[in-house]
């Protein structure tokens, strides 16, 4: 059967199926409780995916869940602190004080920072006793993984980096205004499911597959289904603030060693391509794949495009 096929046919069985075998539990590191999936088989290569902003473990697709395991791997997703059933903090960054430092170069503080985030994925790897695993960071988890690859080079076999950046966001190459804007736009009130989920259905009409319809009854379903367990959302301007107060990783990324695949969609409104390309040149041992018509978010479509390259690349 010719690969697109196989494919084709992968997807159909995935999303038809919306029932996952896996265990979950909770690594700490120190005070901080992080959740995790693991999705197996225990006898799978180990590959910790690391989520993006805002996001919980369970954005990740089916897709990829279920073609890792086809190919002999064993994912494991974790929230990252501050997000879904992992520890939350108590701080109130202003979206209004934090907009206007970042527009002005002004340095912003947060309560913890993308470097605590990257050792949390090392408590996920020691909790489940695991030496050695693939490193899969996707957005903010590519800038967690980028840290988490060269700060403990020895737990990683290779590195994979999708719709990342090695540098501080600013206005100069952050998203485009109109992007910065709806992802601001978090609700006040939890309780306001549908509310919350036209501003999700918003910000991916934005930063998802152009055209694509996101106004859907499954997507509303699961969508609701994802809100009620993640809670509040307090946490994504934390993130966002250990984000855009980070320091530049450009030098850091000079001495990863670790093979390491980039994957960029060309017309990526939340990070732009030259970010792509930007990460390329810094880590010595890379390589990078342009997706056509790939914005910011994962579909079936764009994995597709780059998916043999990217098996057999952490095969090897």
């Amino acid at each position: 059967m010719h690969l697109k096929n196989k494919l084709t046919l992968l997807f159909v069985i995935c999303f038809s199926l919306n029932i996952f075998s896996y265990s979950e539990g909770f690594a700490s590191n120190g005070d901080v409780q992080i959740a995790y999936r693991d999705y197996g088989p225990a006898e799978g290569e180990p590959i910790l995916l690391v989520t993006g902003l805002g996001a919980q473990l369970t954005l990740w697709p089916e897709f990829l869940i279920k073609d890792l395991q086809a190919n002999n791997f064993r994912p494991i997703a974790y929230d990252n602190r501050d997000v879904g059933l992992s520890s939350r903090f108590t701080s109130k960054p202003s979206q209004l004080i934090n907009y206007v430092k970042y527009f002005l170069f002004i340095p912003i503080r947060s309560e913890y920072s993308i470097e605590d985030m990257a050792s949390d994925g090392i408590a996920v790897l020691d909790e489940l006793k695991i030496e050695k695993a693939h490193i899969f960071g996707m957005s903010m988890g590519g800038m967690i993984a980028q840290i988490l690859v060269a700060n403990f080079p020895s737990r990683a076999k290779t590195f994979t980096q999708i719709s990342s950046t090695a540098s501080t966001p600013n206005p100069f190459n952050g998203p485009k205004l109109k992007v910065t804007r709806q992802m601001l736009k978090r609700s006040a009130d939890k309780n306001d499911l549908e509310g919350r989920i036209d501003q999700t259905i918003e910000l991916f009409k934005l930063i998802g597959t152009p055209g694509k319809n996101y106004d859907t009854p499954q997507f509303r379903k699961d969508m609701r289904a994802y809100l009620i367990r993640g809670g509040d959302d307090g946490g994504f301007l934390r993130q966002m603030s250990a984000i855009i107060g980070s320091k530049n990783r450009k030098e850091l990324l000079k001495s990863i060693e670790t093979p390491t695949y980039i994957v960029h969609g060309d017309i990526d409104p939340l990070i732009k391509v030259k970010n792509g390309y930007a990460t390329q040149r810094l880590i010595q041992n890379s390589q990078l794949h342009i997706v056509p018509n790939m914005a910011h978010l994962l579909d079936t479509e764009s994995y597709e495009h780059f998916q043999p390259s990217f098996i057999e690349f952490i095969s090897k």
